[in-house]
């Protein structure tokens, strides 16, 4: 693919030609991570509801419903063990990355900007379905509270920002099932791992040459970490069945039914953004719409079902660079960024209709300068979606900032893992879009790739051509040496 003045190309990124895919079109189907996934969706609603058929519910466990417990649970384990090595590591290298690119300050503060245009339309959205389906007033009266394991507040928020050591640690203990037992736990404050990471980086910029070494070591350390999450990405079919059929299972369909209005609600803008105000953005953009969603989606099924932004962040890099076009110097900086900030799902949409419906439920008026007030808390506040318990971290600063009852958030944390899927569906899909957009706005999308038909997992085509890459170079090297070795052997003869 041949690279023009319109469709710059960034170094590193270059791909030699493949040989013809030989496979036949049933091989071919079933070798696809797209069909794998969705084949693991159904087969794990399947067997989620011959489970309940069974007789397994949240409360009782069945061999089958502890079996899928546990296979959903370990892919998440094995997606959080990578989460702060990945976020240290990739941030750093991004930050890093930044000298590399031209109009580095200019990128940033547009993929900045971006990200709170896109967010304001989204919250927007969230505010007038809100308003319009009045979901707090469909509720049933039968709501269970939940415990709300967090609250956020600007004072937390703003304190959480200061680490408590280097690697943002905490160690939690609290009683045992046991009488006279405790548990303990260690646990990471993504948000301060983020702050380190950034200091980090920035220090290393500011240190010179001095710190290259450093600086190759870490993206050195991301590369392998890549690797090893790509062999977990290749594993989520799996992971996607067990998640989704212990999902059935203990929440089943019947908890939607005195929060259906919500959840639709959720779902309805979620469905807005993802499909109606993404595609316009690109389509003013001069893109093709087709080619984005082919491009983005092996990342949004990841997120769909992992549930996941940060630990979906490395595949979301890779579309955003192999399908997408966008150079690998700036989208190394601009996804990171946004898989830690940019969430129209979880950020935007989620906490304007739920903050909506805790007033319409204990009856409470919202005036104009409330309204105002989710916007911003929504445009300004995104940050506070880095932490574990993402949005119910992010309602809770809502709700507090408006004066509306916290005891609302236990209202709706019995459906909330079924809301997670979608609201991390929509970030994903939302941290490819604004760097695509950026870079096209700048002038340095390759819209050959952009424009390229899909092939494969963008993760599969980035091993293969470091693989690649390392065979040229050591035939490169062999036919250097074989060429000194040459002309060593001519400078004898004439010698003689």
């Amino acid at each position: 693919m041949s690279t023009t003045a319109s469709s710059p190309r960034s170094e590193g990124t270059a791909r030699r030609p493949k040989a013809p895919d030989t496979r036949g079109p049933v091989r071919k189907l079933l070798t696809s991570f797209g069909f794998q996934i969705i084949a693991a969706l159904v087969l794990g609603v399947a067997v989620g509801l011959l489970g309940r058929q069974l007789g397994a519910t949240h409360d009782n466990h069945t061999v089958l419903s502890d079996t899928l417990d546990k296979i959903g649970g370990s892919y998440v384990t094995l997606l959080r063990a990578a989460v702060v090595p990945l976020i240290f590591t990739a941030i750093v290298a991004s930050i890093s990355n930044l000298r590399r690119v031209q109009n580095a300050a200019r990128l940033a503060g547009q993929t900045i900007l971006w990200f709170a245009i896109t967010a304001f339309i989204a919250v927007s959205i969230g505010i007038v379905l809100g308003i319009t389906i009045q979901p707090g007033a469909h509720a049933g009266t039968d709501l269970v509270k939940g415990t709300v394991p967090t609250q956020g507040t600007w004072w937390n928020f703003l304190l959480g920002l200061i680490p408590q050591n280097f690697l943002g640690l905490a160690v939690s203990t609290n009683p045992g099932e046991a009488e006279g037992t405790f548990v303990s736990s260690v646990n990471f404050n993504i948000l301060q791992v983020i702050v380190v990471a950034a200091v980090v980086g920035i220090a290393a910029l500011k240190a010179g040459r001095k710190a290259e070494p450093f600086l190759v070591f870490t993206e050195s350390l991301l590369k392998v970490i890549q690797r090893v999450l790509w062999w977990i990405i290749r594993i989520a079919p799996i992971g996607t069945f067990g998640l989704i059929g212990s999902a059935v299972i203990n929440y089943g369909w019947d908890k939607l039914t005195s929060l259906a209005w919500f959840a639709g609600a959720i779902y309805l803008g979620l469905a807005l953004v993802l499909f109606v105000v993404y595609p316009i953005l690109v389509k003013t953009h001069g893109l093709s719409i087709k080619q984005y969603f082919t491009g983005v989606w092996p990342a949004v099924q990841l997120g769909f079902v992992s549930r996941s932004s940060i630990g979906t962040l490395p595949l979301t890099e890779r579309v955003t660079e192999r399908n997408l076009g966008v150079p690998r110097g700036y989208a190394s900086f601009a996804v990171p960024l946004g898989a830690t900030t940019k969430m129209d799902g979880c950020a935007a949409i989620y906490p304007a209709i739920a903050a909506i419906f805790v007033a319409q439920f204990f009856g409470i008026q919202l005036n104009l300068m409330q309204y105002i007030l989710i916007v911003i808390v929504s445009v300004v506040g995104s940050a506070a979606t880095a932490g574990t318990t993402g949005a119910i971290v992010m309602l809770t600063l809502t709700l507090s900032t408006l004066g509306l009852p916290l005891e609302g958030v236990g209202l709706l944390l019995a459906i909330d893992p079924i809301l997670d899927m979608g609201r991390t569906a929509v970030n994903v899909a939302g941290q490819a879009l604004v760097p695509t957009i950026v870079a096209k706005r700048e002038g340095i999308l390759d819209l050959d790739l952009y424009n390229a038909p899909r092939n494969g997992l963008p993760f599969a085509e980035d091993i293969e051509d470091e693989d690649a890459r390392a065979a040229d170079d050591a035939a490169g090297a062999t036919d250097d040496a074989a060429t000194s070795t040459g002309s060593a052997d001519a400078e004898a003869v004439a010698t003689r």
